[in-house]
């Protein structure tokens, strides 16, 4: 599902515009941006939770040449499915 289809599908529920729509689902993300910026850690209850993680420098190789190189330690965004989120898996589908 794209985000085209989130705003279409919010639109067609609530009788607003995709315009409005497209605006809200906008600024939403831009916020849970921010706040992985500001390192926040990110709860929606029920859906899951996103936060900054920290991956440590480590050796690997590149697969063309084979040479060692160093991958420097960097932040990483990380998302966390929810209790409510990981029950959806659980459905068998027949």
């Amino acid at each position: 599902m794209t985000k085209a289809e989130i705003v279409e599908e919010i639109s067609e529920k609530l009788g607003l515009t995709k315009k409005d729509i497209a605006r809200v689902v906008d600024l939403f993300f831009e916020i849970i941006k921010e706040g992985l910026k500001r390192e926040e850690h990110i709860e929606l209850r029920g859906f899951g939770t996103f936060e900054v993680k920290t991956r440590e420098e480590r050796e690997a190789r590149n697969p063309k040449t084979g040479e060692t190189v160093t991958v420097p330690k960097r932040k990483v965004p990380y998302f966390r499915p929810g209790k409510e989120l990981k029950a959806i898996s659980k459905i068998k589908v027949v």
